[in-house]
């Protein structure tokens, strides 16, 4: 549009040239003033789309405020891990012993034991295993008259995966103690050691060397069905990534989150137990790498 189209309709308004245009009596400008915008309002747009433009990064480094609820999904995904592992890795250690025993009490028990956990899968383990320990609880504590007793879904996550798992460290430690030559434990019998004396310091080193891959295999297979547990009203990390994914309508984006921090769990995981195969193989030729 030319300037003399947006000049002012006044009397002695510049033209193009710089010449003044008289305006006729009663004529009306066609063309409306335009009014340029004000410091305040410049500055004002100048924000709105600076913080247009930065908005989106500043919300996904801030996990749209969903941070602390991740955060706290991973930890709770952790203890559940580390305490399960403890009580598999105990009842795989009494369970390995008793299938070994000479005592058939001992042995069958320990044996059907296996047999059935390792035959379930692990979905239906953990509903059956939640729901039937509330029910027993119940009968137990309506028998005796004792106040009503609820299990909240970590104990029962615990309870539930340590469980299940300690069937799978059982045949783990049960081939370790296996490869163990008979000749050391008769040795050691020879010098007057205690039963107690024997297993750790005599059995106990030499089986870890044996059941240390077996050990991280069963650890991050136990890690990554923490996920299961979500089910039976856990806040753990992939429940957190999934009520963050259903209030910003991005579950893809949480979900491949969580998939991350259970990624960088696993291969620390796998360092540690490198380092933990290299202790127990200290001395024997061609595995201490």
């Amino acid at each position: 549009m030319p300037l003399w189209e947006r000049a002012c309709c006044d009397e002695g308004a510049s033209s193009r040239w710089g010449a003044k245009r008289p305006q006729k009596a009663g004529a009306s400008c066609a063309v409306e003033r335009e009014q340029a915008p004000s410091p305040q309002q410049a500055s004002s747009h100048s924000k709105s789309v600076h913080s247009f433009e930065i908005f989106p990064m500043n919300d996904l480094l801030n996990l749209q405020g969903y941070g602390p609820m991740l955060a706290q999904g991973a930890w709770m995904t952790l203890k559940l891990a580390f305490l399960a592992l403890a009580l598999s890795l105990t009842l795989g250690l009494v369970a390995a012993g008793a299938k070994l025993s000479s005592a058939k009490w001992l042995r069958v028990p320990a044996t059907l034991y296996t047999t059935l956990i390792r035959s379930v899968p692990d979905l239906v383990l953990i509903l059956l295993i939640f729901y039937s320990l509330q029910l027993w609880l119940n009968d137990l504590t309506e028998a005796f008259g004792w106040d009503y007793v609820e299990i909240d879904p970590f104990t029962a996550g615990v309870i539930t995966l340590g469980f299940i798992y300690g069937a799978y460290f059982t045949e783990n430690f049960r081939g370790a103690i296996l490869s163990v030559p008979a000749g050391q434990l008769e040795a050691a019998t020879a010098y007057g050691l205690s039963r107690w004396q024997r297993f750790h310091l005599v059995l106990f080193p030499q089986l870890m060397r044996f059941a240390l891959p077996g050990l991280g295999n069963n650890w991050l297979v136990l890690l990554k069905s923490t996920a299961l547990v979500s089910i039976i009203g856990l806040s753990d990390l992939v429940k957190a990534a999934q009520n963050a994914g259903k209030s910003t309508s991005e579950p893809l984006y949480f979900l491949i989150l969580a998939g991350l921090v259970y990624l960088v769990i696993t291969t620390l995981s796998n360092r540690i137990f490198k380092r933990l195969e290299r202790r127990y193989n200290l001395g024997i030729k061609g595995m201490a790498r």
